[in-house]
Formats: structure tokens, sequence, C-alpha cells
């Protein structure tokens, strides 16, 4: 009984984009729930395994952050095939994020734009979720600072959440390249961004020793960023021993999307339009990291070439999110059986 994903999508797109996600979050969640995924979606295909970070990953697709924020779907969305899957934004207190209408689609651009406001409930909830969860695979916690924290004390907020998340996760993705929380962009760069990764390394130190077990730290960055940022950025995670990277976030830019109406809605940027850029950051990162740090590619990949483009910048994973909005579960497995 495989569900027509043009038919789901063609249902789903009727309603906003926001009641549209919460439908298909709760559907997945209760197909899992009661065992039906691959009667529905089809059976996952098995993909080429892979050790980044000292982790086992049963494929090197994973979902990105962003859709499934407070963990409600771990294993909905797991069931589906991704080798890993990132939850979050979680920020230490729930938040209500930015007033609504914040999420649009351009489907002439195969995009999204969003000004969500990392809209989650809270660091305690998610967790919760997460330990009622039965998701074996490797599993992805992204962190932020609540928007009324003054950026001078965002490092507080990061290490409240890592220390609380630590035996939850698999790795801990660092966010600080969000568009939607004002200023969080400038604690990618200079002094803000050695302060803040040398605490939390220094938390991760103490972490490993108190809890037995080393837990991955990964930044995740911006696509606008000139090649000096991007050189400055590799060198601090170098000198901190990061232990991955994820290149990128969405883009404050309205690159291929200037033509249309919705491009003068403020917000993040996602899909098609982000896929050069994105891959442009991957292809200098990869160059400063010389193979030291592996790098996570997330950006407009829509198809099997795409994918196959970011690894040969120099990823060794990779994350989507937009194109499976537009394209569902038929592009996991696409990309699971045939990327090389």
């Amino acid at each position: 009984m495989f569900i027509s994903h043009n038919l789901a999508k063609k249902i789903l797109f009727k309603f906003s984009p926001e009641t549209a996600h919460a439908v298909t979050l709760n559907t997945l969640e209760m197909l899992a729930n009661l065992h039906l995924s691959s009667l529905f979606f089809g059976k996952p295909p098995i993909g080429k395994s892979i050790k980044i970070m000292g982790l086992d990953f049963k494929n090197p697709i994973g979902l990105a952050a962003g859709l499934d924020k407070n963990a409600d779907c771990i294993d909905g969305l797991g069931a589906l095939g991704f080798g890993f899957v990132e939850v979050g934004t979680i920020t230490p207190r729930p938040q209500a994020g930015n007033p609504q209408p914040r999420l649009f689609r351009v489907p002439e651009a195969n995009a999204i734009i969003n000004r969500m406001g990392f809209n989650n409930q809270g660091v305690d909830y998610l967790l919760a979720n997460v330990a009622q969860s039965r998701f074996k695979g490797i599993l992805g916690i992204n962190i932020g600072k609540n928007f009324d924290t003054p950026l001078e004390k965002a490092l507080d907020d990061y290490l409240i959440c890592l220390k609380k998340v630590y035996i939850f996760a698999d790795y801990i993705t660092i966010n600080l390249s969000s568009p939607n929380t004002p200023n969080l962009r400038k604690l990618q760069h200079g002094e803000e961004l050695n302060r803040l990764l040398e605490h939390l390394k220094n938390a991760q130190s103490q972490l490993k020793i108190e809890h037995h077990k080393y837990v991955p730290l990964v930044l995740k960055i911006a696509p606008d960023l000139t090649d000096p940022e991007i050189e400055e950025i590799g060198q601090t995670l170098l000198k901190h021993q990061i232990d991955g990277v994820i290149a990128t976030n969405t883009t404050s830019s309205r690159i291929g999307i200037e033509h249309l109406p919705i491009s003068t809605e403020t917000g993040g940027l996602s899909g098609a339009p982000v896929f050069e850029m994105s891959t442009r950051v991957v292809s200098k990162l990869s160059k400063v990291l010389e193979g030291k740090i592996p790098i996570i590619a997330a950006g407009g990949i829509s198809n099997v070439e795409q994918a196959q483009a970011k690894l040969k910048a120099g990823a060794s994973l990779i994350q989507i999110y937009t194109s499976f909005i537009y394209q569902g579960v038929p592009l996991i497995h696409d990309l699971i059986k045939n990327l090389k």
C-alpha cells in the first residue's frame, strides 16, 4: 500500500505550511507506532555504511534540524531510512518563536522561506521525547539560545543545553547561524566564536569524564560567508578540535527568487537556490580543514547528482530538508540506493 507522494503533496499543500508540517509529523509518528511505515512507504534500501566522528552511520543521508524541533517524530522519521536524524534547534526555555505567518513555500524555485525563530517546547520536553523513542540510529541534537538571552550571555544557554542533552545525543550541533534570531550570526566570528568553542570543548571534556561517553560537537555555519570568514572559521575549528561542521544553514540572500513577489518576505531561504553557495562553502572549508574535521553538507540537495557534488566538494555526509518537503520519501530511497 504505497502512498503516492504526488497525491499526498497535493493534499498537504492545500493547507498552510505549518498545518501541513504538523499533520505530516503526526502521521509519520502514528504509522511508526503502528509498525506500518514500510507498508505505506516501502522498505528503505540498504545503503553504504560510513564511520565519521567515531560514529557508525548506516548510510550518509541525514535529515537536517528544523523539521522535528521537539523530537516529536524521531521514530516516524527514522523509519523512512535516514542514516541519521538531527532534531532541534532546542533552547533552554520554551519559546513561541516569531509571529505567524512565518513559513512560506516557494514552489517555483523548490524553496522555502522561514522565519520561525527557534520555536520549541524547551530542552526538557525534547529530552522526554528522546527518552521514550525507540530510534536506534544516529541522533543529532541541535542547540541554540533563547531569543531574549543577551548575546553576551549566549554561552550560558549553550552550556545549559549541552549538559542536558549530552547523554541522550550521538552528536550535538551548535547552531550559531540561524538568520532568525537577532545578532546570532555574530557568534560565528572572531573572539566570540573562539570563546564559545573554548568553553564548550572544556564542558565536553568534563562531561566525557562524568558520563564515560564522548559525544562529538559539531558547528553549523551560514552560507553567507566570505572567503576570509570561511578561512577564519576553519582555523578556529581546527584550533579547538571541533569534531565536525555542518555547511550550511539557510541564506539571508534572495538569490534565484529575486523576481518573485515572495522574495520580500524576511527569513532564511532554503532549497534549490542555496545549492551553489552552500557547495562553495563546503569546497572552501574543505581546503582549510584538509580532511582533519569532517563536513556534513546541507543546502539545496534535490537529487543524487547534487548529493554527489557535495561529496566531491569535500563533504562526508549530507543532510536534506526542503527537498524532502517537495519530493518526499522517494528522494530518501533514491539517495540511499544511488549515492556513491
